[in-house]
């Protein structure tokens, strides 16, 4: 059960994350954040990343194997990389009608899997 919830916050945390970080870019289409400063886009990039903070924290802890959790240090990082990546590559096809999903992101996504599949091997 831990290790579920744990993958399920990692999702909401990189799900706001993928928002603080890209979503401005996007969000640049609305006629009036277009016309908001540097300032206020990193403001506003902040308000959105407390959210995946909320998330993440509680995700690290309950995960983490010094804390009764079913993860190690390692296992954490690499699923919260992974879980990154997927979490990007669908907001990218789906806010951004300009990416494609091509060949090398399908090979990509397998040496992801391959990847995990090491960081956990005994």
């Amino acid at each position: 059960m831990k290790a579920i919830l744990t993958i399920a916050l990692l999702v909401l945390s990189n799900s706001f994350m993928t928002l603080a970080w890209y979503g401005h870019l996007k969000f640049a289409e609305w006629k009036w954040f277009g016309k908001l400063g540097l300032v206020s886009v990193i403001l506003i990039s902040w308000g959105i990343a407390l959210f995946e903070y909320c998330f993440q924290v509680p995700a690290n802890k309950i995960g983490f194997s010094g804390n009764g959790g079913p993860f190690s240090l390692v296992q954490l990082k690499v699923i919260q990389e992974v879980i990154t990546l997927v979490v990007f590559m669908i907001f990218s096809l789906l806010a951004f009608k300009t990416e494609t999903f091509r060949i090398n992101h399908l090979l990509g996504a397998v040496f992801l899997i391959l990847a995990v599949y090491f960081f956990f091997k005994k």
